[in-house]
């Protein structure tokens, strides 16, 4: 049974790792928590492709993964049916059975998306966060936010490669970058092109891109039932990235603008 309490986090990275079974999503701390310098280390893109494979197969192992028969992935797929691919990145859909409101995807094109976002979005607006994540691929965000993740953690004692192929990271430096990464934010100029890429993923879907600012009020509203206060851990999430209510605005503004009708239930 899920808690009550959903941890809400809008964030565009590959995040962070969480325990089996429907349980909170947690990150495995750090084992050494002086920070360090990262030092100067050249990753090729099949080094990077490496790493990100790696840790995305760390997160399926320490995540619990919903069945091909479960009513989620069952929804997931329906909904992501016929996306492939995105500026030539093969993409790929799992559901992690967690309590936390969220989504993420990473530069390999691995989208993941958590059940508990799933309960509370219609079809419509779940596809518009899954836009969103897909445009931080496209956009070559996420590839960018995960080289520097990894170079302030896993790798910042250097790398360690034979023969120009990289170490595979301990237990413990992928601990590291999930700490790393989960501390990591997009820009604001990110973000925006970002919704504006999960708008526009919705048209041409065919689907009405109120559901993008549809989808934020959610968000916004789990927020305030938090009782999320300028202090505490839930707003310090959102703190890097556009308000909410500034973005729900702009997304409202344009669809406006654009004479598409607002759907009949948020009316």
């Amino acid at each position: 049974m899920k808690n009550n309490f959903l941890k809400v986090l809008v964030a565009g990275l590959c995040l962070f790792a969480a325990i089996p079974a429907m349980a909170q999503f947690n990150l495995k701390k750090a084992a050494n928590a002086v920070k360090k310098t990262a030092q100067a280390v050249t990753l090729t893109d099949d080094q990077m492709a490496a790493y990100v494979k790696e840790y995305i197969d760390w997160m399926d192992t320490h995540n619990q993964v919903t069945g091909p028969e479960d009513p989620y992935t069952i929804r997931l797929n329906k909904l992501t049916e016929g996306l492939t691919s995105v500026e030539g990145i093969p993409l790929n859909f799992k559901v992690y059975y967690v309590i936390d409101v969220n989504a993420f995807a990473c530069a390999d094109g691995s989208v993941r998306v958590f059940s508990s976002l799933m309960d509370i979005m219609t079809d419509e607006e779940l596809l518009g966060v899954i836009g969103h994540e897909i445009g931080h691929v496209a956009h070559k965000d996420s590839k960018k936010g995960f080289r520097q993740a990894l170079l302030t953690s896993a790798l910042r004692d250097g790398i360690a490669s034979s023969n120009g192929t990289a170490a595979a990271l301990t237990d413990s430096q992928l601990g590291d970058l999930g700490e790393a990464l989960a501390g990591a934010t997009y820009s604001q100029k990110q973000e925006r092109e970002a919704d504006d890429y999960g708008y526009e993923f919705l048209k041409k879907n065919g689907k009405n891109p109120w559901s993008m600012a549809l989808s934020f009020k959610k968000l916004k509203s789990l927020q305030e039932e938090a009782g999320a206060k300028k202090s505490s851990k839930l707003n310090q999430l959102f703190s890097t990235h556009p308000d909410l209510d500034a973005r729900i605005q702009r997304m409202e503004k344009r669809a406006t603008d654009e004479g598409v009708e607002k759907p009949e239930s948020a009316k």
